[in-house]
């Protein structure tokens, strides 16, 4: 561990230089020979770090998620080639270069994190050793020797021998008992981020084989901590658990507001949304309005959670928009523009078309008498009864006078017919 930390030497300077600034801080309210003060300024050095690799962690799930979606194609690669692993690797890093993904991206926060680790037992370990280094002179080091936090120095180690714990002012058994807690503290936060990330975050409809090197690595990760934890000085493991406690939040963090499509924490996201939504009228958080961008994006590729809450939207008569808002359903149909400016209406804009009222039987005859009696306005009629009177054959007799009692029968024939026959439609008329 002394090689490889001092690979990372150049950056001691730096790391040692941030923490004599907190302790300066930390050294006016506790005191400078405290373990408080000493203790909280790794912390603090841990919480600037990692504010650092904020967009680094952003790129991380961005990556982890693309690869998600590529274990498919992967695994068809695979079966394809499997004969040929020459074949399968340049299939591979086409299919990388297609999509743009980079499966080095899910490690760049522990690699850019890793110069500062090894710099900073790199720092403790000279405290352990009395030697000065960076900015910490004799008087630093005089008082960083005097911390302890609950009885354990800060350069104390499990491993140490009983003369060397004495040497730094403390007894075996509290250096022991501290290190075994933080340890134990350390591997457990480690197990529940991943596990958490296992049974939470990943989407349950595919199943691939980087599902289970996850599971692995959820078991794997904590014991690798435990090994290597009873070699770290008691300040490095303050650092180290420091660290895991903020990335458990940090995750949490992210399966809580932006969680991975079909999985459980998506299910349990989308019904608090739709609470919300239905609640409230529209979206307000422009992540929410992201989230529902993206699935209305998806169209009839979403996953059943997805589909599950557009479906319910729809029914308490709200819609869910292109542009992530959400509106009511006859706001939707609204007047609309063209690209080019010019506005159109749709559907439920234009007027209603209006029925006809249902008439009457007697209605109905009336109405065809009166147009059988009534030229047309529009054109001439094609009856034989508009023809022209030259037309008609010379012999042809004239009409005979209306006589009394014609009338009724004319109106017994426009009326209802005699008989049980039931009148025909107009239409067939």
């Amino acid at each position: 561990m002394d090689t490889i930390a001092s690979l990372f030497s150049f950056i001691t300077w730096p790391v040692s230089w941030v923490i004599v600034q907190f302790h300066k801080v930390y050294g006016a309210i506790f005191g400078p020979d405290t373990g408080w003060a000493w203790g909280l300024s790794i912390v603090s050095l841990v919480i600037l770090i990692r504010i650092c690799l904020i967009p680094l962690f952003v790129k991380q799930i961005k990556a982890t998620r693309a690869m998600q979606t590529l274990q498919p194609e992967m695994k068809k690669i695979q079966e394809r080639y499997k004969n040929d692993r020459q074949r399968q690797s340049e299939e591979m890093m086409k299919l990388y270069k297609e999509t743009g993904t980079n499966p080095l991206s899910s490690c760049l926060p522990i690699l850019a994190q890793s110069p500062f680790f090894f710099a900073l037992y790199h720092v403790l370990n000279g405290i352990a050793t009395g030697k000065t280094i960076g900015v910490i002179n004799e008087p630093l080091l005089a008082s960083a020797r005097q911390a302890h936090i609950f009885g354990a120095p800060l350069a104390a180690k499990f491993m140490d021998s009983e003369a060397k714990v004495a040497a730094l002012g403390a007894s075996l058994t509290d250096v022991r008992v501290v290190t075994a807690v933080m340890i134990v503290l350390m591997s457990f936060s480690q197990f529940y981020t991943q596990r958490q990330l296992m049974t939470k975050n990943v989407d349950t409809t595919v199943k691939t084989p980087f599902m289970q090197q996850q599971k692995m690595l959820m078991y794997v990760f904590p014991v690798m901590f435990a090994v290597f934890g009873i070699n770290f000085p008691v300040g490095v493991l303050v650092y180290w658990l420091t660290t895991n406690v903020w990335t458990m939040g940090q995750q949490m963090y992210v399966i809580h507001n932006n969680p991975t499509p079909g999985s459980k924490a998506q299910a349990a996201y989308l019904e608090r949304l739709y609470k919300h939504v239905t609640h409230h009228g529209k979206v307000r958080r422009r992540s929410e309005k992201a989230i529902v961008k993206a699935i209305v994006a998806k169209g009839r590729d979403r996953n059943e959670f997805e589909r599950k809450f557009i479906n319910g939207l729809n029914k308490v008569g709200l819609a869910a928009q292109a542009d992530g808002s959400v509106i009511r359903s006859n706001e939707s149909q609204a007047v609309t523009q063209t690209e080019d400016g010019t506005p159109t209406t749709t559907a439920a804009a234009q007027p209603k078309r209006q029925q006809p009222k249902r008439q009457s039987k007697s209605q109905r005859q009336s109405g065809t008498a009166k147009a059988a009696d009534e030229p047309s306005s529009t054109g001439p009629s094609l009856s034989k009864s508009d023809e022209p009177e030259d037309t008609k054959p010379a012999g042809a007799a004239k009409p005979a006078a209306s006589k009394p009692g014609s009338s009724a029968r004319s109106k017994a024939q426009s009326g209802q017919r005699k008989g049980p026959q039931r009148p025909k439609s107009p239409s067939k008329k």
